[in-house]
């Protein structure tokens, strides 16, 4: 077990950064931001950005800038922070090369059922974050988890993004959480995803960030110890999921409530 999945089983933690690597200096801006808020708040602070989105809702949406040049960048953010590194795998090739930069690999939720991107994800021996798919109940994220703890990977994470009620709206059933605590790993709630409206714009997604302080207090009732916030200085300008990220300074706020709350319920 590595030092940092021990960290993460035992405290507070928070996955942030930009939906996707937009340019280098945002890049060390908003992590500079929300490292300084975290070390303030003495909660452990995992950057998260993509190199690739590749599941853009359609072709002529910005994706990032790649894999190699994305790489070059998140390595200069843990070089010049410190900070732990996390970033999404689409396909198993890039499992090995994307290990070599990131602590830890996150499994798109739509993909949270693909066994060769599990188990490639799984023998690099980093982290390995599986977001639960839309159409999944928490009771079925046993068996992405088994395709990686068989592979000899006991570092899992289950992540909850809410699930697809109708059409182009997601809901939060926060029995989903309870239910995935089952499997022994830690439990993170995604609120910023759980507010998007996928295709909702036409052809990109909507959102609605409003609602993001109400599902992050609801989670932090729950008792989750890990909390996903896509951030961003200027979500309007935003290149990817600009209606549903925040800004750091109301990240900020957020994260004092769940502090509050986590201690109301003697966490």
């Amino acid at each position: 077990m590595t030092n940092l999945y021990s960290e993460i089983k035992n405290g507070l933690f928070l996955i942030s950064g930009p939906c996707v690597i937009e340019d280098q200096d945002m890049l060390l801006r908003i992590a500079g931001k929300v490292q300084k808020i975290t070390d303030e708040l003495g909660i452990k602070y995992i950057f998260k950005a993509s190199f690739d989105k590749a599941n853009r809702t359609s072709v002529t949406s910005y994706r990032g800038p790649g894999l190699e040049e994305g790489l070059k960048m998140l390595a200069k953010v843990k070089a010049e922070t410190g900070l732990p590194i996390l970033t999404d795998i689409h396909e198993a090739y890039q499992a090995a090369p994307v290990a070599e930069v990131a602590d830890i690999l996150q499994i798109p939720a739509f993909l949270c059922r693909q066994t060769d991107l599990l188990v490639a994800a799984a023998k690099t021996g980093k982290i390995v974050n599986i977001k639960k798919a839309q159409f999944l109940p928490g009771n079925d994220m046993g068996h992405p988890c088994k395709k990686v703890t068989d592979s000899g990977n006991d570092q899992v994470i289950l992540t909850e993004r809410g699930t697809m009620l109708g059409y182009g709206n997601l809901v939060v059933d926060y029995r989903n959480l309870v239910d995935m605590t089952q499997f022994g790993f830690p439990v993170v709630m995604d609120v910023t995803h759980a507010v998007q409206k996928p295709g909702g714009l036409g052809g990109k997604s909507g959102g609605d960030r409003g609602y993001v302080p109400y599902l992050a207090q609801a989670a932090a009732a729950v008792g989750v110890d890990g909390f996903f916030f896509e951030t961003h200085e200027n979500p309007e300008e935003a290149l990817s999921d600009g209606p549903n990220m925040v800004t750091p300074d109301k990240l900020k706020e957020i994260l004092k409530t769940i502090i509050d709350i986590r201690a109301a319920i003697g966490k």
